[in-house]
């Protein structure tokens, strides 16, 4: 059975899309697989009404999102991501619908087939700039990676499944997890898009 690190993300966040490259890399210089074990996190979650829509700003101003751009850049050229979209894909969109998709995917196929999916995810958004909160799109990609659109289609509108993943939302905040990526092994944690040989020292303890 393969090791796993569990990773808390959000697919509107850029530091997540780096910190998977950054974990990608660390993978590369691994004997033995390291295998995800993905929740999802909320990155808009002061931000939505009882229905679980967006209807509030942020709270952030301009200078934290001119501080995150300037990181964001910092990143892209350390982790070499040059495929990585320049503008900020993520601020208008809203990823409850492709965490949705992503955790039936991921209760529902082997696992590689869901790291498929979830990559894909990432690179719609960050890559390509599609909206991942349109379910067409969501539906898109999963036949992108064969897996079957209309089921993505299903669970998307499955309000039970729904509610699951934002009962999910709700024990990472319980678990104490503020931010996102959050990388944790064995009792410790790293939060932000860490360098690989951070992630070698989280897991491999040197």
């Amino acid at each position: 059975m393969a090791e796993t690190i569990t990773v808390f993300s959000d697919y509107v966040c850029p530091f997540c899309y780096l910190g998977r490259r950054s974990l990608d890399e660390y993978q590369e210089s691994r004997d033995e697989a390291l295998e995800i074990d993905w929740h999802p996190f909320d990155l808009r979650s002061n931000q939505r009404n009882d229905e679980g829509e967006v209807v509030r700003e942020s709270g952030h101003d301009d200078e934290y999102y001119e501080q995150a751009r300037e990181n964001v850049e910092r990143l892209r050229e350390e982790y070499g991501a040059d495929e990585m979209a320049t503008t900020f894909a993520g601020d208008d969109v809203d990823s409850l619908d492709a965490q949705i998709a992503s955790y039936h995917v991921r209760e529902t196929e082997e696992y590689e087939t869901w790291l498929d999916f979830d990559r894909a995810l990432f690179a719609a958004l960050w890559e390509d700039e599609r909206d991942i909160g349109d379910v067409d799109v969501l539906a898109a990609v999963a036949d992108e990676v064969g897996i079957d659109a209309e089921a993505v289609r299903e669970a998307v509108a499955d309000n039970d499944l729904r509610e699951t993943v934002r009962t999910k939302f709700g024990e990472a905040h319980e678990m104490g997890i503020t931010g996102v990526p959050t990388f944790a092994y064995d009792g410790y944690a790293a939060r932000g898009a860490v360098p690989p040989e951070q992630l070698r020292r989280l897991v491999e303890g040197e």
